[in-house]
């Protein structure tokens, strides 16, 4: 019958392909490549496309793809499954095979990669068998086939794959282990990273946007050691703030905090200020005066807008940092500090030393960490929790009692570009609490930089409704992913939702929360 002929054929090519499996397993190659190759054997020796691998988590909850023939890696991001949901999720949750002759047929199939929706499914069967460690489902192995009515040559192909599962059963349960230690890897990683933002947050700081939260990571990381700092960031973002918090969780806490704002003194006392004078050495100079550098000894000097020094006082600095010692202004005798030195600068010092205006040996001495602080109109909802924050700041200092902000004046907040940054908010928020009428701050409290828009834009908006709304959700989702490791169920967690909500968002908005997985 014409049925067994190919059952005979199938038999036969089947156990060369097993045979070639079964040498590629044994060949110690990488279990990627191994995988990948045996994929390939299966369509092009025994006519399976689109052969797939999916793992059981450790915590068998989701099923993802591992290794799949013919998807890109944006399709493989797409394949995720819960036990019992879809044909793949019911093979597992089972622990048994499925063949579906027609694959349009079958209302349970979700081609949820997309793999499949350039073709027709009319002319497609499906079949899926259970990967077991011993009587544990660990995963499935899925292929497609040119569809066919004959019963006898899908079960002959299942009972095919079926061994072909058994063989791989070691090597998925490999890749599985080497899953979880990378998903305990990323739980260590996330809470090292939560904890050095925990350490490094100072109490003065309003803000959880995930730049923010970087800028507390690197607070903690740096603050211990004795390593000089540079503080970049546009006026108003608060350099100082993070000087502070780097010098209030030092080794030198105990010791002075000195600032000092080069570009508010002028060349001729900007020396006298950071090294200080003799009597006599100047005109004006009636007593000797010690310099920043010796008030900062044993603690921290903190330098504003460096870039504003002139080159006199860069040279004089440069050779402080290398000798670890100085002379006062008119001065012979040598005088040694220890003082921990932080830097801050809203130029771009990299132009200026290509353009002579700072010293190079200078910018490299100074520039060994770089904490670089995000201009306020970067920073999302931070805006809002700064404004909170100085409403009760400036309720409380002038005796009024502001209770909220309105809706029309949160979204004034919202879309203002804040070229000031904090500084700016603080100063507005401030403003409107002395001008207010009621316990609510309205948008005619704002100053009219704040309340009007510019005329060629009034009514205008850059996308619609939907599409705003779902860049904004994915802006969330994407920001929780980096702070998960591209773990999904942390993520939710972050978000306050469900692993399933996050699920399908990440699928409707084309996240590949793939590439958000720390490496090693």
């Amino acid at each position: 019958m014409p049925g067994n002929t190919f059952q005979n054929q199938l038999n036969f090519n089947g156990l060369a392909v097993l045979y070639q499996i079964a040498h590629l397993l044994a060949s110690g190659n990488k279990l990627e490549e191994v995988m990948t190759t045996l994929l390939q054997i299966l369509e092009e020796q025994a006519g399976m496309r689109r052969g797939m691998i999916t793992i059981l988590s450790p915590d068998n909850e989701e099923l993802a793809v591992d290794v799949a023939r013919g998807l890109s890696d944006e399709e493989k991001s797409k394949g995720r499954y819960r036990p019992g949901e879809g044909i793949t999720g019911k093979v597992v949750a089972t622990g048994r095979p499925i063949a579906v002759p027609l694959l349009h047929e079958e209302p349970t199939f979700l081609d949820r990669t997309g793999a499949r929706r350039s073709l027709e499914i009319a002319n497609l069967s499906f079949l899926c068998v259970p990967v077991k460690e011993g009587a544990t489902v660990i995963g499935a192995l899925s292929i497609d086939r040119i569809a066919v009515e004959d019963a006898v040559t899908l079960d002959g192909e299942l009972r095919f794959l079926e061994a072909v599962a058994d063989l791989i059963a070691k090597t998925v349960e490999v890749r599985r282990q080497q899953y979880a230690r990378i998903h305990t890897l990323e739980q260590e990683n996330l809470e090292l990273r939560q904890n050095l933002e925990s350490r490094g947050k100072p109490d003065q700081m309003i803000g959880n946007s995930s730049s923010m939260r970087d800028v507390y990571r690197q607070i903690a990381q740096v603050a211990h050691s004795g390593t000089s700092v540079i503080i970049r960031g546009e006026t108003g973002t608060g350099k100082e703030l993070v000087a502070r918090a780097i010098h209030q969780k030092s080794m030198c806490a105990k010791g002075p905090f000195v600032p000092v704002n080069c570009a508010a003194l002028p060349e001729s006392l900007l020396e006298s200020e950071l090294f200080g004078h003799e009597k006599g050495s100047f005109t004006g100079a009636t007593t000797k005066r010690i310099g920043r550098f010796e008030a900062a000894d044993n603690g921290t000097l903190f330098l504003d807008e460096i870039g504003e020094m002139s080159p006199g006082a860069q040279s004089r600095l440069l050779r402080a940092i290398q000798e670890k010692e100085f002379q006062r202004v008119g001065g012979n005798d040598p005088i040694r500090v220890n003082v921990r030195l932080i830097c801050a600068t809203n130029r771009n010092l990299e132009n200026d030393v290509a353009e002579g205006r700072f010293r190079e040996d200078l910018y490299y001495r100074i520039n060994v960490f770089t904490i670089i602080l995000p201009p306020l109109r970067e920073r999302g909802a931070d805006v809002l929790l700064l404004a909170d924050y100085f409403v009760k700041k400036y309720s409380s200092l002038h005796f009024k009692k502001i209770e909220r902000i309105s809706t029309p004046a949160i979204d004034m907040l919202s879309v203002y570009h804040w070229p000031g940054n904090v500084r700016e908010l603080e100063n507005v928020i401030e403003r409107a609490t002395l001008v207010a009428a009621g316990n609510v701050l309205e948008g005619h409290d704002f100053p009219p930089t704040i309340r009007i828009k510019e005329p060629i834009l009034k009514g205008k908006r850059s996308d619609s409704f939907e599409n705003m709304v779902a860049a904004y959700e994915k802006e969330l989702i994407v920001d929780a992913l980096k702070d998960a490791g591209g773990n999904q169920s942390e993520a939710a967690r972050l978000l306050g939702t469900t692993k399933r909500i996050v699920q399908y968002k990440i699928e409707k908005l084309g996240i590949d929360f793939r590439r958000f997985r720390k490496e090693g």
